[in-house]
């Protein structure tokens, strides 16, 4: 049996294809990778696939080697500009996620669309599809993450609370160099005058700070025993420095908002 391979449309098809992946693959990990970059990664993939489909002859197996241990690799290298690291290793499993994902998307929609030509159409579908459910995904797992209970812990006391991490609190204090997490007013009473009375601040002293809404300011501060995070795991903070909030939580109904850093 013989089938007819015109090479340019072959081309074009791959190099859209791998355009979409290698953008989609950029977006799930940020990478800094441009356009022009893109492109020629995206051309080079189309370029080799073509070679490797029509030299007669190749093995099987060395075309599974081809495409999947040497095409994909170059290009991520080329496309993506990311070393020999672990990105690289997430790059390269995305790709194939993507591809997968793509396919999936596109066979779906084209029992709606039976015109061949609307291949691109059908493609640009798939990669606004795709990125809105990495989007979702995303939400999701961000989501789960940024909430999470706390359990505080000083000279006895325990304190539980709703807790949001928040990518944007990266204050530390200059004396140890530690994050600092901010806890409200109400949850910092249970711990005693001696930690939020400013008449009697044992054990405390103030931390300067920094926000839009306000040029400079100072909060009190004070060190817990210790910290315990609720995620999936529990992870256990010695000696973490909390921050006593000026103003009233509100937001979502946490009382603490947790520095990145410790976790």
């Amino acid at each position: 049996m013989y089938y007819e391979l015109y090479i340019d449309a072959f081309f074009l098809v791959n190099f859209t294809m791998d355009y979409i992946l290698l953008s989609l693959v950029r977006r799930m990990l940020s990478c800094p990778a441009t356009h022009g970059s893109i492109l020629a990664g995206a051309a080079l993939g189309a370029l080799c696939t073509c070679i490797i489909t029509v030299i007669p002859g190749i093995n099987v197996f060395v075309k599974f080697i081809l495409f999947h241990g040497v095409l994909n690799i170059l290009m991520i290298k080329t496309g993506l500009r990311i070393g020999w690291n672990k990105t690289f290793l997430r790059a390269y499993i995305l790709l194939y996620i993507s591809g997968f994902l793509m396919g999936g998307i596109m066979e779906y929609l084209h029992q709606y669309i039976r015109v061949g030509s609307l291949f691109f159409a059908l493609a640009i579908a798939g990669y606004s599809v795709s990125l809105g459910i990495w989007k979702l995904l995303t939400y999701i797992a961000e989501r789960k993450v940024r909430h999470c209970r706390v359990r505080l812990s000083k000279d006895g006391r325990e304190y539980e609370a709703e807790a949001l991490v928040d990518t944007g609190n990266r204050l530390r204090d200059p004396m140890t160099g530690k994050p600092v997490s901010i806890l409200s007013q109400e949850a910092a009473r249970i711990f005693a005058a001696d930690v939020y009375d400013e008449d009697a601040v044992s054990g405390c002293w103030y931390i300067p700070y920094h926000t839009i809404g306000n040029a400079e300011g100072m909060m009190q501060a004070f060190s817990l025993d210790y910290m315990c995070v609720f995620t999936d795991t529990m992870l256990r903070i010695e000696k973490p420095v909390i921050a006593i909030c000026e103003e009233y939580m509100t937001a979502d109904d946490y009382e603490m908002i947790l520095n990145p850093d410790l976790l």
